[in-house]
């Protein structure tokens, strides 16, 4: 039998090597020549302890004078996100025109640009979380939302990767974004640009789109879709403006989905939950999902039908 089972191993990773040369992406095996996964999230994580100091315990260093910290902190960010950039520059359409030593250089200055980012990324999460504190009754403190609110996690990894999309960083910012996606059921596309004061109640399966547009004072909902009105020219669509744009004060309730590169929701607008929109919202509008009927069997013969809309109570 285990004659057998080494000859059936033999043959089947001769298969699979074969397999493996026929050049298409998922055969590429350079492991060191793409970006590491697991880097870039303890990358991640230093850069939330810089954003949030006195919030997450440091599990490797046991530096007690904050500036000390920090730089031995930024010193590791600045090493290892050097080293990611300079691998995901190799992606880049004009790669090959540059040598080693250009992509090095141009690796440590994007690395230096957006580490001055963070202080205005601070800045904007610090607004973040007052909407967050404001906007929801149920949270007894704002240290509770720091620790504990996916919403606000889910914003803070996009405003970091957001400063990378800007630098033109390729697969980096996307990677970010999506694993915090995969802990928080929120799927925000580095690209979009989202305005201060963003708001995330509860959170989970929101969709907000690559060429989204968010102002201030933005409340939205669980299972909310920012999204395009259509994919079906794939590639063709890229970079062109295909989700919508969100004016300031917005409140959108959960289930909505908005879609369209050329929709517009104006200033004050609330979206009622559930509501498909595909066309422009004037400016302090109330939209509502009118004539739904919520059906009660009681027994077989005995049907009670409720007509449900929303009332006036919710802003």
């Amino acid at each position: 039998m285990g004659h057998r089972m080494e000859n059936e191993v033999s043959i089947l990773v001769n298969d699979i090597l074969e397999d493996y040369g026929n050049g298409r992406a998922i055969d590429r095996i350079d492991t060191y020549n793409q970006p590491n996964k697991d880097v870039l999230i303890d990358i991640l994580e230093k850069l939330r302890r810089i954003v949030y100091p006195g919030y997450f315990r440091d599990k490797v260093y046991r530096i007690y004078n904050v500036k000390n910290n920090l730089s031995v902190i930024i010193e590791d960010v600045i090493f290892n996100l050097n080293k990611q950039i300079a691998i995901a520059l190799r992606y880049r359409e004009d790669a090959a025109e540059k040598s080693a030593e250009q992509t090095e250089a141009e690796a440590q200055e994007l690395t230096l640009a957006f580490l001055r980012t963070i202080p205005k990324v601070r800045e904007y999460v610090d607004t973040d979380l007052q909407a967050s504190f404001d906007g929801d009754p149920a949270a007894d403190s704002k240290e509770e939302i720091i620790f504990a609110y996916p919403g606000l996690y889910a914003i803070t990894v996009y405003r970091l990767a957001h400063e990378l999309y800007r630098l033109e960083v390729p697969l980096i910012p996307r990677i970010m974004t999506e694993y915090a996606h995969g802990l928080t059921g929120i799927d925000i596309h580095p690209g979009a640009v989202i305005g201060k004061y963003f708001f995330i109640d509860h959170g989970t399966g929101i969709v907000i789109g690559e060429t989204t547009v968010i102002g201030e004072h933005v409340k939205i909902y669980q299972g909310v879709t920012l999204g395009a009105l259509s994919t079906k020219g794939g590639q063709k669509l890229r970079k062109k403006r295909r989700h919508p744009t969100i004016e300031d004060n917005v409140t959108i309730y959960s289930g909505a989905s908005i879609l369209g590169g050329d929709t517009v929701i104006g200033r004050d607008v609330v979206i009622g939950g559930n509501a498909f929109i595909t066309c422009s919202i004037a400016a302090g509008t109330k939209v509502t999902v009118k004539s739904q009927e919520l059906q009660m069997k009681y027994d077989s013969r005995n049907v009670s039908t409720v007509e449900l809309a929303q009332g006036e109570s919710w802003s």
